[in-house]
C-alpha cells in the first residue's frame, strides 16, 4: 500500500496576501526618517546660522552707512539744497571746482592742519611720557589709569564749555593766572593763534589719557629681557628708553599718529562749542574754522547739500590719502625691521 507524504506550498511572493511587516521594521524607519530630517536641519543651521548672526551689523551698516555715502556721491554732482532734497539739478564737477575755488574752503583747510599739529603732536608725546611713567610698578596703578580715560568718558559738550569758561577773556582762569605773571589779557576766542591753542587744548585734555593707556598695554607687552640685557650693558633708563621701548613702538606710535591725523581732520564738535556765537563759522572771522565746520555751515546754514556733500567727499579722498601714506609707511618699517 502506497504511503501519501502531503507538504505545504511555500509562500509565494507578491502574492494575493503577502505577510505583514514586522512592527519593528516600522518603527526603524521612521526613525530613519525623522533623523535624516533633523540632520538636514542640522546642516542647514551650521551653514545659515553663521550670517544670520552678522546680518544686523551688515543691515546697519547698508542703511546708515553705505547709502549715505552713495547718496552723498550722486549729490555732489547735483545742484541740490537742504529744503528740497528731491529737486536735483545735474551740475557735474561744479561744486568741486567751486569749493577749490572758494577762499574760505582754504582757510578751512589750513586751520584744520594747524589744529591737527598743534593738538596731535603734543598729545602723543605726553601720552608717551605719562605711558612710561605709569609702565613703572606705582601704588594704585588702577586707579591712574581710570584717572587717565576719564576725559575720554566726558561728554565733548561738557568739556568744551567748561573750556570756554576757562579761557574767557574777562573773567577766565587763564587770563588770571597770566596777569598774576605779568602778562595782558588774551583773546582766546577772536584772535587767531589763541582761538587755535585754546581748541586744541580741548583735543589734547580730551585724548591725551586714551593714547597713553595705547602705549602703556604696547610697553607692557615688550619683553623684560631686552631690559635686563640693557641694563647688563650699562645701559642707563633714558637709554633704555631710546634704544629698546622706542624701537619696540614703533608700530603703535605709528597707528596712534594715524589714528589722531584722521581725528585731527574731522574736528568738529570742539570749535563748535568753543564759538562764543555758537554757529559754524568758527569765529567772526574764521579764524578757527575746519573743515567740519566748513561742511556743516554750507549744508545745514547756507543749505548748500550738493556743496555740502561734495565737500563731505573731498574729506574722504584726503582721509583715503592718509591710509596710502599710513601703508606705504608701515610697510617699510616692517621692511627695514
Amino acid at each position: 500500500m502506497a504511503t501519501r507524504h502531503d507538504t505545504a506550498a511555500p509562500p509565494v511572493e507578491g502574492g494575493a496576501a503577502p505577510g505583514r511587516p514586522a512592527t519593528g521594521a516600522v518603527h526603524d524607519e521612521g526613525e530613519l526618517r525623522r533623523r535624516s530630517r533633523l540632520s538636514r536641519r542640522w546642516q542647514r543651521d551650521v551653514r545659515w546660522s553663521p550670517y544670520a548672526f552678522v546680518s544686523p551689523f551688515f543691515l546697519l551698516f547698508v542703511a546708515f552707512g553705505l547709502f549715505p555715502l552713495i547718496y552723498t556721491a550722486w549729490a555732489s554732482l547735483h545742484t541740490v539744497e537742504l529744503t528740497a532734497p528731491t529737486d536735483m539739478q545735474w551740475a557735474g564737477l561744479r561744486n568741486y571746482t567751486r569749493i577749490f575755488d572758494d577762499d574760505f574752503f582754504w582757510n578751512a583747510a589750513k586751520n584744520t592742519l594747524t589744529i591737527g599739529i598743534i593738538s596731535t603732536v603734543p598729545q602723543l608725546l605726553m601720552a608717551m611720557g605719562l605711558a612710561h611713567i605709569l609702565n613703572y610698578k606705582l601704588r594704585a596703578s588702577t586707579f591712574y589709569r581710570v584717572v587717565m580715560l576719564a576725559p575720554y568718558a566726558t561728554s565733548i559738550a561738557a568739556a568744551s564749555l567748561v573750556f570756554v569758561l576757562l579761557f574767557g577773556r574777562d573773567y577766565g582762569v587763564i587770563n588770571w593766572a597770566l596777569h598774576s605773571v605779568g602778562v595782558d589779557a588774551i583773546d582766546w576766542q577772536n584772535d587767531k593763534w589763541p582761538s587755535q591753542i585754546a581748541v586744541s587744548s580741548i583735543i589734547i585734555w580730551r585724548w591725551t589719557g586714551y593714547n597713553a593707556l595705547i602705549y602703556l598695554a604696547a610697553m607692557q607687552a615688550i619683553p623684560q629681557d631686552l631690559y635686563e640685557s640693557a641694563a647688563l650693558d650699562g645701559a642707563s633708563r633714558w637709554q633704555q628708553f631710546f634704544h629698546v621701548t622706542l624701537p619696540q613702538l614703533r608700530p603703535t606710535i605709528l597707528f596712534t599718529t594715524v589714528v589722531s591725523t584722521i581725528g585731527a581732520s574731522q574736528v568738529f564738535g570742539e570749535p563748535l562749542l568753543f564759538d562764543a556765537n555758537k554757529g559754524a563759522s568758527g569765529g567772526a572771522e574764521h579764524q578757527f574754522q575746519t573743515l567740519g565746520l566748513y561742511l556743516y555751515e554750507q549744508g545745514w546754514v547756507n543749505q548748500h547739500l550738493g556743496r555740502a556733500s561734495a565737500i563731505a567727499w573731498t574729506m574722504f579722498l584726503i582721509l583715503i590719502v592718509i591710509g596710502i601714506v599710513n601703508y606705504v609707511i608701515s610697510r617699510r618699517l616692517r621692511a627695514s625691521s
